[in-house]
């Protein structure tokens, strides 16, 4: 008798549609969620992430499509009959309940035994750190500590797939810095599939180990984080993304797998990968990839003169908004490694350069940016 095949993907959207209205919020959404990863769907508001989301959850069903939990169809199986537990914004903790009760409810409610949900909640504290404050009520309790118990509370079910909703987005900076440290290990640690519903990069990339751009109801780009940023496949994720510096002209030539794009006044891009001779196409280059020289150079391929508009302090880092000869304006960002940097102001005539490794166009094949500041 032939073994029965481990389900690879714990979630699958198949031409999902959901509607509201006129306005279809996810669209024709095509998507395998990887047994034991940490996915985010990233994106604005009203890009589709949270629907997706609801759709995993039965919270929503599709118009059209299919979705699958553990290879098996899941549309019209209500939340409860699901194998997956979501994690929202708010705690929704009881207040007058203790805290390992509030994560034991779930348990209760399956009719587990005392003994044993007591046993599995006191697990699932130690595993989010929360040792010995079991018989506290909520209110004594940070929000941090809260978000720990409402994911205990979620991860006691030991569901197949974890949906977290912005979970981290009513906490102050650092302890959703620390959260998302906490998070990755928890995930790491217990092996369950999660799914992030975020609109924050620096959240979206630290985490996952692939991230969903969304817009419009579609998928932009599904890719590793590295990926994402580095080699966005439109100007839509290159710019949600970072700070992305696009420049327009025509491809004056192409070959051997380099281009060069005339930008116009005399601002020459050239780069590697492909790109159609005479075509008129966008550059997009980092501001981090780019960078600023006292004194105005003459015009040179990836080298240009331009003048300093604008200058923020940044702590470790210098921004530098500067406008070139054509009319479009860059954005700097350098490290203070350099204190000469400290000696730009604006007003000042500078240079701006960047090594051909670090421009991209949308959709062609090309090298990673990885050229350090040395190498230009």
């Amino acid at each position: 008798m032939n073994p029965i095949p481990e389900i690879e993907n714990d979630i699958e959207f198949r031409a999902v549609t959901k509607r509201f209205g006129s306005l279809a919020a996810v669209d024709s959404v095509d998507l395998l969620v990887r047994k034991g990863e940490f996915l985010s769907l990233l994106g604005p508001s009203g890009c589709g992430k949270t629907t997706s989301l609801r759709l995993m959850a039965g919270f929503e069903q599709p118009d059209e499509g299919e979705i699958l939990i553990g290879g098996v169809n899941a549309v019209g199986i209500p939340p409860y009959r699901r194998d997956v537990n979501t994690v929202f914004q708010s705690y929704a903790l009881f207040p007058h309940m203790s805290i390992v009760d509030n994560v034991a409810y779930g348990l209760k409610q399956r009719r587990v035994a005392k003994s044993e949900r007591r046993a599995r909640a006191q697990e699932a504290l130690d595993l989010v750190q929360l040792e010995g404050r079991g018989n506290r009520r909520p209110s004594m309790l940070s929000g941090g500590q809260q978000q720990r118990v409402a994911l205990a509370r979620a991860l006691v079910m030991n569901p197949r797939v974890l949906l977290l909703d912005e979970p981290l987005g009513a906490l102050d900076q650092k302890l959703r810095k620390d959260m998302q440290i906490e998070l990755k290990r928890i995930q790491r640690q217990v092996g369950i599939t999660f799914v992030y519903v975020t609109h924050d990069q620096e959240e979206a990339l630290s985490m996952s180990d692939r991230v969903a751009v969304m817009s419009g109801g579609h998928i932009e780009q599904l890719d590793e984080p590295s990926v994402i940023y580095d080699r966005p496949l439109t100007s839509f994720v290159a710019t949600f993304m970072g700070e992305m510096n696009l420049l327009d002209g025509v491809v004056t030539a192409s070959d051997n797998g380099s281009f060069t794009v005339d930008a116009g006044s005399a601002v020459i891009v050239q780069g590697l990968g492909t790109a159609d001779k005479g075509a008129r196409i966008q550059v997009g280059i980092r501001s981090e990839r780019m960078v600023a020289t006292a004194g105005a150079a003459d015009p040179a391929v990836n080298s240009v003169p331009a003048d300093v508009v604008h200058k923020v302090y940044l702590g470790d880092q210098i921004q530098i908004i500067a406008r070139l000869a054509n009319g479009s304006d860059v954005i700097v960002r350098e490290q203070r490694a350099d204190l000469a940097l400290d000696t730009i102001h604006p007003g000042d005539k500078i240079t701006v350069s960047w090594d051909r490794t670090c421009a991209l166009v949308f959709g062609a094949e090309g090298p990673t940016c990885e050229s350090s500041r040395e190498e230009r």
